[in-house]
């Protein structure tokens, strides 16, 4: 394969940029295979159009809600190929949560777990004796102007999905809304009631924004939905080094229910390299690689192996253990063609109500609307 040159892109931050040109490099001292990566801004991620980048590229670091649209549209060459057999019993055994789970959709693999997160909480140890466990300790300490949440478009919806998750809510099927309205209404009341002791700068932030005001400001003490950045965990990354925990809860049922984020490595069906993107792929997502040059490079891997490393979790100041649990209770987006589309406008509704204060009931109103409206168009 010696001579083999392919091309990726993925999202731009050092978690997800630095750990793959690393272990690219070490995998083209060991294979003779070169890649090269291209990175994108979070935003374009979590919603660029993943067919117009698998005209492009060998491989590509996508966002399992993508995985209904690329199915239908044959962009991803399928994962689950002979002679892989026993990497991907590795990896399901291995698999943090639904990670694995969340990139099979009609019983094809569309993706392999790279990076594995989910809505958890950052705080500053420096500032608080301990995060808040409950909802209500997060709204008290809200009023003090300690908070930031990072409610930026596709976020907002997904704090209310983690909170309504919380309460016991999961998606409906057909013809069901996808907000019933007790719950709807009682989570965007609670999103409302912390709104209104945030800066307004909320409402513009994304979690890698969110997270840079909480290290870098001592105004700032807790961030309580927030796709975890293990970064931040590491010293040196920032001015103060972050601390993470499990989800402050609103139910009783403890940490459940925090909306599935973290990043798969696919592969372009349009690359004319399939078996080496391919090997590359497994290789990189594997246990051995995740919890070594993977992690030391600074990424959040996707494997338990890693997970599970004591040195690992050292490291990161105790990040894995301490956000594990929520990690594992975590909920699937819905994956559907159509879904991305939903996604984004139901976001954009809920930051224009709440930055309107519109009554939780319309905000619900309208999103369920959404919800429909976007499902016929599918």
């Amino acid at each position: 394969m010696a001579g083999i040159r392919l091309r990726g892109m993925t999202w731009d931050h050092p978690r997800g940029y630095d750990p793959l040109v690393a272990c690219s490099a070490l995998y083209k001292d060991r294979n003779g295979v070169e890649i090269t990566w291209e990175k994108r801004s979070l935003q374009d991620f979590e919603s660029f159009p993943v067919e117009e980048l698998a005209r492009r590229y060998d491989l590509i670091v996508i966002d399992h809600p993508h995985a209904g649209q690329v199915s239908r549209e044959g962009c991803l060459y399928p994962l689950d190929q002979p002679g892989f057999s026993a990497e991907r019993r590795a990896m399901l055994a291995g698999s943090v949560g639904l990670s694995y789970h969340s990139y099979v959709f009609d019983g094809r693999l569309w993706a392999l777990p790279l990076d594995a997160a989910t809505q958890v909480q950052a705080w500053r140890p420096d500032l608080l004796d301990s995060a808040p466990e409950a909802w209500g300790e997060v709204i008290a300490l809200a009023r003090t102007g300690k908070v930031v949440l990072p409610l930026r478009a596709p976020h907002s919806l997904m704090c209310v999905m983690t909170l309504a998750a919380n309460l016991g809510w999961r998606p409906g099927g057909n013809g069901e809304d996808f907000l019933p309205r007790a719950v709807g209404e009682a989570v965007i009341g609670q999103l409302a009631e912390l709104a209104d002791h945030l800066d307004e700068r909320c409402f513009s932030l994304d979690p890698i924004a969110a997270l840079d005001l909480l290290a870098d400001s001592d105004d700032l003490a807790c961030c309580p939905l927030v796709y975890g950045y293990v970064s931040y965990a590491h010293v040196g990354f920032r001015a103060n080094r972050l601390a993470f925990a499990d989800i402050p809860c609103l139910g009783s049922s403890g940490p459940l229910g925090s909306v599935l984020g973290g990043t798969g490595l696919a592969v372009s069906a349009r690359s004319a390299q399939h078996e080496a993107a391919l090997k590359f792929a497994y290789w990189v997502t594997s246990g051995e690689v995740q919890r070594g040059p993977y992690a030391a490079a600074g990424g959040q891997p996707g494997h338990g192996a890693a997970w599970l490393d004591k040195a690992v979790d050292q490291a990161a100041n105790g990040f894995y253990s301490r956000t594990r649990a929520t990690l594992e209770g975590a909920m699937m987006r819905p994956r559907h063609d159509g879904y991305m589309a939903f996604q984004d406008k139901a976001a954009r509704c809920i930051v224009d109500g709440l930055l309107a204060k519109v009554p939780a009931r319309r905000i619900v109103d309208d999103v369920n609307r959404i919800a429909l409206i976007t499902a016929r168009k599918v």
